[in-house]
């Protein structure tokens, strides 16, 4: 059992929606990103969703493209990210850790050097978006060897044809794309979402985390109140954009999480 796969469980338990929070590595510079890092689980943070900073994204909006573009002009790579989790890691072994991004870094790093590397960094589950089910065996199906979870995505557009299909290898959890379109974009709309999570709910036992346009503690609360919970990335990385603190992200952070988890 991995460390979401006992998160889950455990809010289950305690009949409680989870809370995942994105945050883009070394955004703005490495030592602001790790100590926004630090304080979200404090702040209600269930997972943390950890980008890697990469130059050509295909699912984030602006608001994620120029994080990863700060990131990247500030000299941060997939070896930094992976030593953020290290150094997030000294201090909490129990939050989960995915590492969401794109395959170009992890194939020039070597898949079993990478898989390696983030087993020793303590990094749980991995999103990479441009890797369909039809290459699991590049990437998927050796990370789950190695006791990490590979979670996929599922949107408005994955029918039911496609639908098993893509839960086929998934672990950890499944990531409901709320809206068609980017990150950062319309607002989730709970009344449109939760005929979509029934269907997949249908289909897998995994909890269903819904995310893209979510912004507010209401949208946080009503998105969770149809799954088992939301995801909240541009509206978190607005706030570090803005130059807010690390103590006022965490006190939005809060917000949001306490919306998700009062569902």
């Amino acid at each position: 059992m991995t460390r979401i796969d006992a998160k889950f469980a455990a809010l289950k338990e305690q009949n409680k929606k989870g809370f995942v929070a994105y945050i883009m590595g070394g955004d703005p510079d490495y030592d602001k990103s790790l100590a926004v890092m630090k304080a979200l689980p404090a702040a209600g943070v269930d997972v943390i969703e950890l980008g890697v900073p990469f130059t050509d994204p295909m699912a984030d909006g602006p608001t994620i493209q120029l994080a990863g573009q700060r990131a990247l002009a500030g000299g941060m790579t997939l070896e930094k990210t992976l030593q953020m989790a290290r150094d997030f890691r000294a201090e909490d072994t129990t939050t989960p850790i995915v590492l969401m991004g794109y395959y170009n870094p992890i194939y020039n790093r070597g898949v079993d050097k990478f898989l390696d590397d983030a087993v020793e960094a303590g990094i749980d589950g991995l999103i990479i978006v441009d890797l369909p089910p039809e290459e699991d065996d590049e990437l998927c199906i050796p990370a789950q060897a190695k006791g990490i979870n590979f979670i996929r995505l599922a949107t408005p557009t994955t029918d039911d044809k496609r639908l098993p299909k893509v839960l086929q290898n998934t672990s950890g959890f499944v990531y409901y794309v709320s809206i068609t379109g980017i990150t950062g974009a319309a607002e989730a709309n709970a009344a449109t979402v939760a005929p979509e999570v029934a269907r997949i709910k249908s289909q897998t036992d995994l909890p269903i985390i819904v995310g893209f346009g979510v912004k507010s503690p209401e949208t946080a609360k009503s998105i969770a109140g149809i799954a088992d919970g939301t995801v909240v990335g541009s509206a978190i990385v607005n706030q570090i954009a803005e130059g807010k603190s690390v103590e006022d992200i965490a006190s939005f952070v809060k917000s949001l999480a306490d919306g998700a988890h009062a569902a």
